[in-house]
C-alpha cells in the first residue's frame, strides 16, 4: 500500500514543529555543566553570555549551531569537542578497604593546580598528572578510578553541553532550581496531566495556571498552533509566564491560541472600566492620540471576543494547577466545560484534592473523581553498574481527574435485577444435621449446608452409619466423586477434633489410634457405597 503526501500535509507537519532546530538569537539555551547542574542563559547577537565559575564567552559563537554539542571555554572562545563513548569497565573482586584518600596522598597542593589552570594546561593533562603522582590510585578497582576521574573532570572541567528546551528538558529545569514556583509538577505528573486532559491540535481548553507557565507551556506544545487555549488568571494585564518563554515558540504556537481573562472579566455582569474609544474624527488632534485610541479599541474588541467565547462554554478540558481553593474555581468554571469533557486538578497536597473529591460526589455533574499519585524512579544506566539513583524527588503532587456530565432531573437510573442462582430442588436430607457424639468431646452438630458450602457439592444422596468406639458419624456420600468424598469424611473428624481431643488430659497413643481408624473406617464404608455395596 503507498500513501502519497500532499504539499498541504507537509506545511501542515511543518507548522507543527514548534521549535527551530537550531539556536537563534534571543533564545533561551539550557546548557548542562560538568557537575549534571542546567543553567538557563539567554543568548543575543553580540553579546557575551556569563556562565559562572567556567567564565564567559561570545554568544555569536552559539547562533546557527544545533544543539546537543559539547564545548570547551578558552579565553572567551568555543571549541567543539567530540563526542564520547561509554567504555566497558573489568568486572573485579577487589576493595577499597585499605585504601586511605587523605589529603597526603594527593600529589598536587591548591595552589599548584591554580597555576596549572593559568599556564593554560589543559584539564586531561591535568587529571593525568594527578593520578601518576597518587600514592593509593593502582590499588583502586575500576569502579573507583572511573569516579575519581569523573570527580575531577566536575571540578576542573571548563565545558558544557547545549540542551534543546523541550517541554521536558524544561520542566525538568525548573523542578530542579525552583519546585515551588511549579507548584512541584514533576515531568511524569505533567505527562499524566496532558494525557487525562485529552490534549491535542484543533481543541478547545480552559486553563488555570498558577505554576509560572509549565502546564500553558505543556498545552501549547501539543496543540500545534491550532485551537483555542483560553487561561484563567488574578493579574490585570496578560500573564507573564516565564515557563513559555524559556520554551523558544515560533510566533504561529502562541498567536490567535491563548488569550487570556482575569477573574474579574470572566464574570459575566462585568462592566469594562476602559473608557469608549469611538472617538469623531474631527475631535482627534494628533497621530499619537489616534494610536492609542486604535489600541484602546483593539483592547476592547479582544476583551469582548474573549468573554463571548468564554460564555458560549463547550470547552474539552478544564485544567487547574492553582493555589486557590479548587472547589471554587471548579464551581466558576464547569459551567462552560462539555459535556464528557475532562477535570484535571493537581495539587501538591493530599487533603486539599480529597476535599474536593468529597464536594464533587455530593453533585451529579461528575463522574468517577479520582486521585492519582503519580510516582518518578530514575535509573543509572553504566555497564557494571545499572542501579536505582540513590536520590530522587519525594513526589510529584497528587491529580484528581473527572469527567462532566449534564444533570438530567428527569432521568432515573437503570437498574437490573440481580442475578441469582436457581433454587434446587429440596431433597429428603435438606436441614438435616450430622450429630457427632465424641466419647471425650460430648455431642455437637454440623449443619448440611455448613457441609456443602465448604466441600462445594451437590445435595446428598444417602446416610451410612458408622458406630466405632463410643462414636457416631453420620457420612453422606455425595454425586461427585470419591476424592471429594473422602474430604468431607476426613473432614469431620480431622485436624480439629483430633487436635481438641488430644489436647484434653489422659489421652495416649490408643486414643489418637481410634480416631486415626475411625477415618479409616469413615472412608472405607463411602467406598463401599459408592459401589452399591453397602
Amino acid at each position: 500500500m503507498i500513501f502519497a503526501m500532499t504539499s498541504h500535509d507537509a506545511s501542515s507537519l511543518q507548522e507543527l514543529d514548534s521549535r527551530d532546530v537550531t539556536i537563534q538569537s534571543g533564545d533561551l539555551v539550557l546548557l548542562r555543566l560538568p557537575n549534571g547542574d542546567v543553567k538557563g542563559v539567554k543568548v543575543e547577537k553580540n553579546s557575551t553570555v556569563a556562565v559562572g565559575r567556567l567564565g564567559s564567552f561570545h554568544a555569536n559563537e552559539l547562533i546557527g549551531q544545533p544543539y546537543g554539542l559539547t564545548y570547551e571555554m578558552a579565553n572567551k572562545i568555543l571549541k567543539a569537542v567530540p563526542p564520547r563513548t561509554l567504555q566497558e569497565v573489568e568486572d573485579t573482586e577487589a576493595t577499597n578497604e585499605l585504601i586511605n584518600d587523605g589529603e597526603f596522598v594527593q600529589p598536587l597542593t591548591i595552589d599548584e593546580i591554580e597555576k596549572l589552570k593559568a599556564s593554560g594546561v589543559h584539564v586531561s593533562d591535568m587529571i593525568k598528572m594527578q593520578i601518576e603522582q597518587h600514592a593509593n590510585y593502582s590499588l583502586k578497582t575500576e569502579y573507583s578510578k572511573e569516579k575519581y576521574k569523573k570527580r575531577k573532570e566536575e571540578k576542573y572541567s571548563k565545558s558544557f553541553t547545549t540542551i534543546e528546551p523541550t517541554l521536558f528538558n524544561v520542566c525538568e529545569y525548573w523542578f530542579n532550581k525552583d519546585r515551588a514556583r511549579i507548584r512541584d509538577i514533576r515531568v511524569d505528573s505533567l505527562a499524566q496531566m496532558l494525557n487525562l486532559a485529552n490534549i491535542r491540535p484543533g481543541g478547545r481548553y480552559l486553563v488555570v495556571d498558577d505554576a509560572s507557565g509549565l502546564v500553558v507551556a505543556g498545552i501549547l506544545e501539543r496543540m500545534g498552533g491550532e485551537g483555542r487555549l483560553l487561561t484563567i488568571c488574578d493579574t490585570d494585564s496578560p500573564p507573564a509566564y516565564p515557563v513559555v518563554a524559556n520554551m523558544n515558540f515560533k510566533p504561529h504556537v502562541t498567536s490567535g491560541v491563548l488569550v487570556s481573562l482575569n477573574w474579574a472579566t470572566s464574570e459575566e455582569d462585568y462592566i469594562p472600566i476602559i473608557p469608549p474609544s469611538d472617538v469623531p474624527p474631527d475631535q482627534i488632534r494628533s497621530e499619537r492620540q489616534k494610536s492609542r485610541l486604535n489600541k484602546r479599541k483593539a483592547v476592547t474588541d479582544l476583551l469582548t471576543r474573549t468573554r463571548d467565547e468564554l460564555f458560549s462554554g463547550e470547552f474539552d478540558s478544564l485544567v487547574v494547577a492553582s493555589e486557590y481553593d479548587p472547589w471554587s474555581i471548579l464551581q466558576k468554571l464547569i459551567p462552560y466545560v462539555a459535556g464528557s469533557g475532562s477535570v484535571v486538578v493537581h495539587s501538591p497536597h493530599l487533603q486539599i484534592l480529597a476535599d474536593l473529591q468529597t464536594q464533587m460526589r455530593t453533585t451529579s455533574q461528575f463522574l468517577s473523581p479520582t486521585i492519582t499519585e503519580p510516582w518518578l524512579r530514575r535509573y543509572q544506566i553504566l555497564p557494571g553498574r545499572t542501579h536505582p539513583t540513590m536520590n530522587t524527588s519525594g513526589s510529584g503532587g497528587f491529580i484528581l481527574h473527572a469527567i462532566k456530565i449534564y444533570d438530567d432531573p428527569n432521568a432515573s437510573a437503570i437498574t437490573f435485577p440481580r442475578r441469582t442462582k436457581p433454587k434446587k430442588a429440596k431433597t429428603e436430607h435438606e436441614g438435616i444435621e450430622l450429630f457427632l457424639h465424641d466419647a471425650w468431646l460430648g455431642p455437637w452438630y454440623i449443619g448440611v449446608r455448613r457441609i456443602q458450602r465448604r466441600v462445594a457439592l451437590k445435595s446428598p444422596m444417602s446416610p451410612i452409619v458408622l458406630q466405632r468406639h463410643s462414636c457416631m458419624v453420620f457420612v453422606y456420600i455425595f454425586e461427585r466423586n470419591l476424592h471429594y468424598v473422602h474430604a468431607m469424611s476426613a473432614g469431620l473428624l480431622s485436624r480439629e477434633s483430633r487436635m481438641r481431643a488430644m489436647s484434653r488430659s489422659g489421652v495416649n497413643t490408643f486414643g489418637r489410634e481410634v480416631y486415626n481408624q475411625l477415618i479409616v473406617q469413615c472412608a472405607l464404608a463411602a467406598n463401599l457405597a459408592l459401589q452399591g455395596q453397602l
